[in-house]
């Protein structure tokens, strides 16, 4: 991992009106402390409290099971993305632009980006449905005040599409602001959890239990979840003051804030059987103080990571429709957003949601991962002269996605399928520039 460099375009790849080109070294000054506090404040949220949440209440693991299990894929997963945003420390720019190196000019274009537009739209979604959730409930419980849920989802939806127009200074600059209230918000959840939740129902209790192949299966949804992080990760680094800086930020940020997560998501869903421990902790208190605390932490954290999944989301698209601009493309990112925000079935069938994202996002990230790091070694090409497809990855993808359909969930499909697909495709590679 070396100092940023400056990375001259070749003048017919250069973009610069669409926000493709790379970032000027005077720009780059984000340090790794920054991207960890970024990161934090990305992380504990109601969207990703889902995964830890349903490995308790629909997998039937003990909280302990669950808290292992997908800190295991989520880890696992934010060691590959973290090496992926090499390329936007090391040369400026952003992901999907770099990819085009592995998978090809129109295969970034047309098959990674939709793919990586895809998921941070559902993702973008989920959050805002969770976070519509949390105001609807509290707002009902605390001021007996009632608001019909497309309202608040599309009022929510609406602001944090505008602020991610601003770019990466709106998301490092508010999650500054933001975080001293997380942290708060934390705490108080916390507190709760700890002194009141004991005093919950037995009834509503999960006792689960150490069931190894269930544990793999929510471990390789961890994974799935956040190893789709490859196709945008450099977004982020772009602005990275050096490499090593941007990669340890990034997966220490990353890691520690999913211990958070996984924390809350896996303990409130073991004590109260609830998915959201935002709406849960709220009901174990009649403090007005204590509710508004937990009612601001979901509303901030939920507007931090829908900046990056509008950032991020913005990026693919821009880059699969160059001619729109950043602007265009940021605008249709969030107006899409807003109408999937409407769907509260996303979040309600979520594991089915996001096996089916999978099967298409595993394949992909392992050929990515697979190519940046054992074939090319870290190293990219991104002038003119590449390849239109790269058909060798492509083959190998639609091999990968037939394995993942075909797997049974007894056998973590998402691990199995990401092995497979990268070995076959590191085989097929090493045996074609021979």
């Amino acid at each position: 991992m070396s100092k940023a460099q400056t990375v001259a375009l070749p003048p017919q790849s250069r973009i610069e009106r669409f926000g493709l080109e790379a970032v000027p070294q005077e720009l780059r000054q984000t340090r790794w402390y920054e991207y960890l506090i970024i990161q934090v404040a990305f992380s504990v949220n109601a969207g990703n409290f889902l995964v830890p949440a349903l490995a308790v209440i629909q997998g039937g693991l003990s909280f302990y099971a669950a808290f292992i299990s997908t800190i295991f894929g989520a880890t696992l997963a934010f060691l590959f993305v973290s090496y992926l945003s090499l390329p936007g420390a090391e040369r400026g720019i952003p992901s999907q632009f770099a990819i085009r190196s592995i998978i090809g000019i129109k295969g970034s274009r047309y098959i990674s980006s939709p793919i990586r537009t895809l998921t941070s739209l559902y993702w973008f979604s989920v959050q805002t449905i969770g976070g519509t959730l949390v105001i609807q409930f509290i707002l009902e419980r605390a001021f007996q005040f009632s608001l019909p849920f497309y309202i608040i989802a599309m009022f929510l939806a609406f602001i944090m599409s505008g602020l991610a127009l601003v770019g990466f200074d709106a998301v490092k600059r508010a999650t500054k602001y933001f975080m001293p209230w997380l942290i708060l918000g934390q705490l108080v959840m916390l507190y709760l959890l700890l002194t009141n939740g004991m005093s919950v129902g037995s009834s509503a209790k999960v006792d689960g239990g150490w069931n190894l192949p269930t544990m793999g299966f929510f471990a390789s949804l961890a994974f799935v979840q956040y190893v789709s992080g490859v196709s945008s990760s450099a977004d982020v680094t772009r602005y990275a003051i050096t490499s090593r800086q941007g990669f340890w930020g990034l997966f220490t940020g990353n890691a520690l804030g999913f211990i958070l997560t996984a924390f809350f998501g896996a303990y409130t869903a073991s004590l109260t059987g609830n998915l959201n421990p935002f709406i849960a902790t709220s009901e174990m208190t009649n403090s007005g103080l204590l509710t508004a605390i937990i009612l601001g932490a979901a509303i901030l954290s939920m507007v931090s990571i829908n900046l990056s999944n509008a950032y991020t989301g913005g990026f693919s698209l821009l880059n699969s429709l160059p001619q729109l601009g950043r602007l265009k493309s940021s605008l249709l990112f969030g107006t899409t957003g807003i109408l999937l925000s409407l769907s509260p079935a996303l979040v309600e069938e979520a594991e089915k949601y996001i096996s089916l994202i999978g099967a298409f996002v595993i394949p992909l990230s392992a050929v990515i991962i697979t190519d940046f790091l054992f074939i090319k070694r870290q190293q990219i090409n991104i002038s003119e002269g590449l390849p239109s497809y790269n058909k060798f990855a492509f083959i190998c993808i639609g091999i990968g996605i037939g394995v993942y359909l075909l797997l049974p969930e007894s056998l973590s499909p998402g691990f199995l399928a990401f092995l497979f697909t990268g070995v076959i495709y590191f085989f097929v590679k090493k045996i074609s520039q021979k």
